[in-house]
C-alpha cells in the first residue's frame, strides 16, 4: 500500500480569537459534537489539517495553535502542563463550547489533553491520544539536548537543514516530509519567541536523561482514576517517543483502547490519515468499548 501523500488543497485563512488577552490562531468547522485537536511541541495545528477536514463532516471541530506556537502569541505564564491545560479551558470558554468535548492530542498535545481531563473531567467526553508524552522517559536525543544551556538555543537556530531534519524525523515515509512542510517549519522557527517557548516547554517536560518522572507519575496517577473513554495509538517506527511506551500505556490504563500502526512514525494522523480517522470515529460511534491489548496492523492482517 502506498502512503504517498496527495497534493494539499489550498488552506483556509486562519481565524483568531483573544484568550486571556492574547491572540490565538484557530480553525472551527462543521456541526455536531465538539472536538478539540491539540498539537505537539514545536508544532502547529496544521498537523491536523487532514483529520480536521474529515471530522468536520460529522463534528464541530476546533484546531488551535497552542500559545507561542504557529499563529498564537506566547502566554506570560510559565510553560507547564497545568498552564497549558488552563489555556485549553479558557479557549473552550471563549469559543462557547459548553458541553463535554472529545480531546485529541498528539505528543505534547496528548499530555495537555490528559492534564485538562484530570483537572476538569466533567468537560471531557473522551481522550484520543496519538503517541502522547507521559508514558515513558525515552525521547529523541534532540529534545533531551534542549536541556543543555546554552546549547539548546544553538540547536534551535533556524535553518533549512534543521527544519528538514526535524520534519524527516516525524515520518517513516520520507514522502511526507514535503517541501511545503519544511518551508512552514522554517517560517515558524524564525518567529522571535519560538526558541524561548520551545526551550521553556522542553525544560518543564524533561532533562538530558529524558522525560521527567515527577510530572509523568503525578499525571498518570490522576488519569488512571478517571472513568473516561480513551483511545491510544502509536506508530511502530516512531523516532520521537518509542512505541514501547504503548505497552506502558496499556499497563497504566488497561481499559483504554489501543492500536499500533505498522510502518508509521510519530504522526499517524498524517501518515495513516484514512485509517486513523476511521479508527477514531468508530471508537466514538461504538460507545468506547475496551479492546484487547495487542490490536495492531499486524494482528489484523
Amino acid at each position: 500500500m502506498s502512503t504517498t501523500e496527495p497534493a494539499s488543497p489550498a488552506r483556509p485563512r486562519p481565524r483568531h480569537v483573544t484568550v486571556a488577552g492574547r491572540r490565538v490562531c484557530h480553525r472551527v468547522d462543521g456541526d455536531g459534537p465538539p472536538v478539540l485537536l491539540l498539537h505537539g511541541i514545536g508544532r502547529t495545528m496544521r498537523d491536523f489539517d487532514d483529520l480536521h477536514e474529515r471530522l468536520a463532516q460529522r463534528f464541530r471541530v476546533h484546531s488551535v495553535d497552542l500559545p507561542g506556537y504557529g499563529g498564537s502569541l506566547p502566554m506570560t505564564a510559565p510553560y507547564t502542563l497545568p498552564e497549558l491545560a488552563g489555556f485549553v479551558g479558557r479557549y473552550l470558554d471563549v469559543v462557547g463550547v459548553d458541553r463535554p468535548v472529545h480531546l485529541v492530542g498528539n505528543s505534547l498535545g496528548g499530555a495537555v489533553a490528559m492534564q485538562f481531563a484530570a483537572t476538569e473531567p466533567a468537560r471531557v467526553a473522551s481522550l484520543g491520544l496519538i503517541t502522547p508524552a507521559g508514558f515513558g522517559k525515552e525521547v529523541t536525543i534532540l529534545l533531551r539536548l534542549l536541556a543543555l544551556r546554552p546549547f539548546g538555543r544553538l540547536l534551535l537556530r533556524p535553518s533549512r537543514w534543521s527544519a528538514r531534519r526535524a520534519e524527516r524525523a516525524l515520518f517513516h515515509d520520507a514522502a511526507f516530509a514535503t517541501a511545503e512542510r519544511i518551508a512552514y517549519a522554517l517560517e515558524v522557527a524564525r518567529q522571535p519567541h519560538a526558541a524561548r517557548v520551545m526551550l521553556e516547554t522542553a525544560h518543564h517536560l524533561g532533562t538530558l536523561r529524558g522525560v521527567s518522572p515527577q510530572w509523568r507519575e503525578e499525571l498518570l496517577t490522576r488519569v488512571e482514576k478517571l472513568d473516561l473513554p480513551t483511545l491510544i495509538v502509536w506508530g511502530d517506527r516512531d523516532l520521537i517517543l518509542p512505541a514501547t511506551h504503548l505497552e506502558a500505556a496499556r499497563t497504566r490504563l488497561p481499559r483504554a483502547r489501543t492500536h499500533l500502526f505498522n510502518d508509521c512514525g510519530h504522526m499517524p494522523q498524517i501518515e495513516r490519515a484514512e485509517e486513523f480517522h476511521r479508527l477514531l470515529v468508530d471508537f466514538w460511534a461504538e460507545g468506547f468499548p475496551a479492546e484487547a491489548p495487542g490490536d495492531s496492523d499486524a494482528a489484523r492482517s
